[in-house]
């Protein structure tokens, strides 16, 4: 039977990795009918208000146990907020999946890092590119990749994710489609949005998008215009979307996904249906 996802988030480089999984040569992301992203984790109630640590978070996660060296060959700004990294990788043997990230270890940082892969793993396979996008913050390794990084220097990456605890599993389910809500403040905020709108239109029926924005102040580009709403994702932009077969994936910051898992309860949606990353 096909499954169905909904993907709501205010981030998305999952979309663009994943698109390596769902489709011809598998691909992810939003209002799918079923495609298993082991990245995210069952929907639980959000209890701790102290922050942890990348590594205390994610400390019961399965990693690959090689640290490989990586240098910086990239840096560019996806929006005010945002710096895109390119990273050359040294090991030849480092792989990944789609929808795994890595623990990010900087020269004279005590602090280890831990940021979403936002290339595919055949960028890496083609050109030996790791990329990713990191968002402003006083966190020390976002804030050393905004004010301190630049081209040469070196880093190492370790991969995690939850592929030992998932192994064997998600196989065997026929694709449905996959719907799109992104949420941001500003369509410049709207990071990857060419690479998802040509996404849409390279399999029509199959990936759909609505971007929304909730401080717009200048005119929408004619370009964005029939795919973005004004306001906040509700719940009639999902209760649409509602069924058995549909998994709903979340990725945001701990209110919007507090926020949006409420809203799924009230219309209706199984908590052992939402799944959501757990970067906070």
């Amino acid at each position: 039977m096909a499954h169905s996802t909904v993907y709501v988030g205010c981030t998305v480089p999952q979309l663009l990795r994943g698109a390596s999984r769902v489709f011809p040569s598998h691909s992810a992301l939003g209002v799918l009918r079923h495609s298993a992203f082991y990245y995210c984790t069952v929907n639980g109630t959000i209890k701790s208000k102290r922050k942890m640590d990348h590594l205390e978070r994610t400390a019961n996660n399965f990693r690959q146990e090689v640290i490989t060296q990586a240098k910086v060959c990239g840096i560019t700004n996806e929006s005010e907020t945002v710096k895109r990294l390119r990273l050359a990788i040294a090991n030849k043997d480092f792989t990944f999946k789609a929808g795994q990230w890595v623990d990010f270890f900087i020269p004279g940082v005590s602090v280890v890092g831990g940021f979403s892969i936002c290339s595919s793993p055949g960028l890496l396979e083609r050109e030996g590119i790791l990329e990713l996008a990191v968002k402003h913050t006083d966190h020390p390794p976002a804030h050393w990749i905004h004010t301190e990084c630049t081209l040469d220097s070196e880093v190492a990456l370790r991969v995690g994710d939850l592929h030992g605890y998932q192994e064997g599993k998600g196989n065997g389910h026929k694709l449905g489609t996959v719907k799109l809500y992104y949420s941001a403040k500003n369509t410049s905020e709207l990071l990857f949005k060419k690479n998802i709108l040509d996404l849409t239109n390279t399999f029509p029926g199959k990936i759909t998008c609505c971007f929304h924005v909730t401080q717009q102040r200048s005119q929408i580009c004619k370009e964005l215009q029939p795919h973005v709403t004004e306001g906040r994702i509700s719940a009639k932009d999902l209760e649409k979307h509602v069924s058995n077969n549909t998994s709903w994936y979340i990725c945001g910051p701990p209110p919007m996904i507090e926020s949006i898992s409420k809203l799924l309860s009230n219309i209706g949606v199984p908590e052992n249906s939402v799944f959501f990353e757990k970067w906070w």
